[in-house]
């Protein structure tokens, strides 16, 4: 029997009750401010609610802000280097954790058949509010310090229900980040209330990949010209996800030598979308942005050259985080299938070759995983994080796919099939090394 929507919606509430009840004990919820922030993240449906979505062509009213620009505040240095999550980020990684097991997973088959987020998921997800984690609670998110390793938490746990509905999801929430990482006071007075308040856009998009080959979000065939006040836009924009439904887009442009941020709203003229089905995340409902003479305001750069440098090592570890998130779900699964299956009169897990072949999917996930947890601490101390993040690059693309074809190698014909979900998984894991933008930690 199907799940209505409002049955999902109840869920998430009632997912975000449970998990403030098993809060409660904690000492960190002793304190008031802590307890507030929890229970704003995890039962956030209680004062907004989840809207209808509306049209694509939204207007945008031009606004200014005040004073200066907000911004997260620098997460407090402990001092030693420990990649122990804290009692904060943990709760965000139960309430991830939860959301996935019991709202994503199930539709994680129909998400991909249907290249769709079915609406009931997407009305949880925008409940539990864990879309608004980058944006300060200033400006309406609920993010009281910058914090990578808890995006990374997030993303995994999202990503280890399905990697496509959380790209997708999570894609909106990206554009929110960088609006509040790099983003002058006028720009987050402008767009901010539209992810923050009671009718949140319908999607949004930060899109940085070129269909052409070894890409480089350094090296753009995407143009902006400056002529006057205005920038003039020109180029292509590939696997976008939710590019049919974004509302507004954050799109890379080669700007006098360098590669820039740009705003675009998405009905602004010249813009165009044309579906671009990918191979994996395709829950995500990816297309390619087809930008022709489109005219925005020079005001629309968002952040310097340095801020796009950092978006995208922060778009790769957020890849990466997902990656390491399907990774566990692999894991998962083939363990306990070694553990069920019987040949020649024992499981097949009593067989070297097996086990030693699901060892390596272990040993490989958690390299990743402390890769990932490291390069996101350097990001939060305001550390360089430019290796770091390039070897997290190195080894997601080369061992996330090795991880998905491992599991798929291990349930054989089931392996191959869509009645289990490591198809899906070792297609999404492909993809992981390889794509650039749509996410942000």
């Amino acid at each position: 029997m199907a799940t209505t929507s409002s049955t999902l919606a109840d869920r998430g509430q009632r997912l975000g009750l449970r998990l403030i009840s098993k809060a409660g004990g904690l000492p960190v919820m002793a304190d008031p401010k802590v307890r507030g922030r929890v229970e704003r993240i995890l039962s956030r449906s209680a004062h907004s609610g989840f809207k209808a979505q509306v049209a694509v062509g939204r207007a945008f009213k031009q606004a200014k802000g005040a004073g200066s620009a907000a911004r997260p505040a620098a997460a407090p240095r402990r001092g030693v280097f420990d990649l122990t999550p804290t009692e904060d980020q943990q709760m965000l990684q139960q309430a991830a954790r939860e959301l996935a097991d019991e709202v994503i997973r199930p539709a994680g088959s129909r998400g991909d058949a249907d290249r769709a987020v079915p609406d009931d998921v997407r009305e949880a997800m925008q409940e539990m509010g864990l879309g608004l984690l980058g944006v300060p609670e200033e400006l309406g998110g609920i993010a009281e310090e910058r914090s990578a390793v808890a995006g990374v938490l997030v993303l995994e746990q999202l990503a280890r229900g399905d990697m496509g509905i959380a790209v997708s999801q999570m894609g909106t929430a990206a554009v929110a980040t960088a609006l509040a990482l790099y983003g002058d006071a006028d720009q987050q007075a402008t767009y901010l209330p539209h992810f923050t308040g009671d009718e949140p856009v319908a999607a949004a998009a930060l899109a940085l990949q070129e269909p052409q080959p070894l890409f480089d979000p350094f090296a753009l065939t995407t143009t902006a010209v400056a002529q006057g006040d205005s920038l003039v836009l020109n180029g292509t924009k590939a696997i976008v996800a939710n590019a049919a439904t974004a509302e507004l887009l954050v799109v890379s442009a080669m700007l006098e030598g360098e590669a820039r941020l740009v705003v675009v709203e998405a009905a602004t003229e010249g813009v165009t979308v044309e579906d671009d089905p990918a191979m994996g995340v395709r829950a995500a409902h990816t297309g390619r942005v087809v930008l022709t003479d489109v005219t925005v305001p020079r005001a629309n750069l968002l952040g310097s050259a340095d801020d796009h440098r950092d978006a995208v090592r922060r778009g790769r570890l957020a890849w990466a985080a997902a990656a390491v998130g399907t990774g566990q779900a692999v894991l998962d699964q083939v363990i306990g299938y070694a553990k069920g299956r019987k040949a020649f009169g024992e499981p097949i897990g009593q067989r070297q070759a097996v086990a030693f072949m699901i060892a390596d999917i272990a040993i490989e996930l958690d390299g990743l995983r402390l890769a990932v947890l490291r390069a996101a601490a350097r990001l939060d101390a305001d550390k360089d994080a430019g290796q770091v993040v390039a070897e997290v690059r190195a080894i997601t693309a080369t061992y996330a796919a090795q991880i998905g074809s491992h599991a798929v190698q291990l349930l054989g014909g089931h392996g191959f099939v869509k009645d289990f979900d490591n198809e899906r998984w070792y297609r999404d894991l492909r993809g992981a090394g390889v794509l650039e933008g749509t996410l942000l930690v």
